[in-house]
């Protein structure tokens, strides 16, 4: 037996051993769920996760919501309304302070208003600013709203310790 040739030959099956190993425990939904059987260069898999992940959060997050006919965006607008604690906040401080900015912000506050749960009216002092603030309503909606999403919150990041959540927040400021 060529002593050569069976070296290489054990650090390929080692080399697989230890790929498939490490596929089906830690690598095998990204791979999976994007239907590759090839490994992909771990900035791309990288990548790939978050953006799994975050479709994967907006779901759950949208789902906890549903009942309240609000989306995602329309929830981020009244938790910044009532983080105003009262004052009135235009459309430029709301698209700032968004989540997602690929949101309509005049739209989104559009359909809130329609729904009671904010109320638009114009600076008397300059009537090119527009005041936008929580209602009552949209005040008692949104308190039902948190418990929904708290609970979502829990079910999503429930399998992480207070430890590897500080660590998680960690490693993605530093993205």
């Amino acid at each position: 037996i060529n002593k050569n040739l069976y070296a290489r030959d054990l650090e390929e099956r080692i080399r697989f051993t230890y790929i498939c190993i490490y596929n089906c425990c830690i690598y095998m939904y990204v791979e999976e769920r994007i239907k590759t059987e090839q490994p992909l260069p771990l900035q791309r898999r990288t990548i790939i996760h978050l953006m799994l992940i975050n479709n994967l959060i907006g779901e759950q997050m949208s789902q906890a919501l549903k009942p309240f006919e609000v989306s995602l965006q329309q929830f981020n607008v009244l938790r910044i309304l009532r983080g105003q604690k009262g004052k009135p906040a235009n459309l430029s401080t709301l698209n700032d302070r968004m989540v997602s900015k690929m949101s309509n912000t005049t739209r989104l506050v559009d359909k809130l208003i329609a729904k009671g749960l904010a109320n638009r009216n114009t600076c008397p002092e300059n009537r090119r600013k527009v005041e936008i603030r929580l209602t009552e309503k949209g005040l008692v909606s949104l308190k039902a709203m948190d418990k929904a999403v708290d609970a979502a919150e829990k079910k999503l990041m429930g399998s992480l310790s207070e430890e590897e959540l500080r660590q998680l927040n960690y490693l993605l400021d530093k993205v």
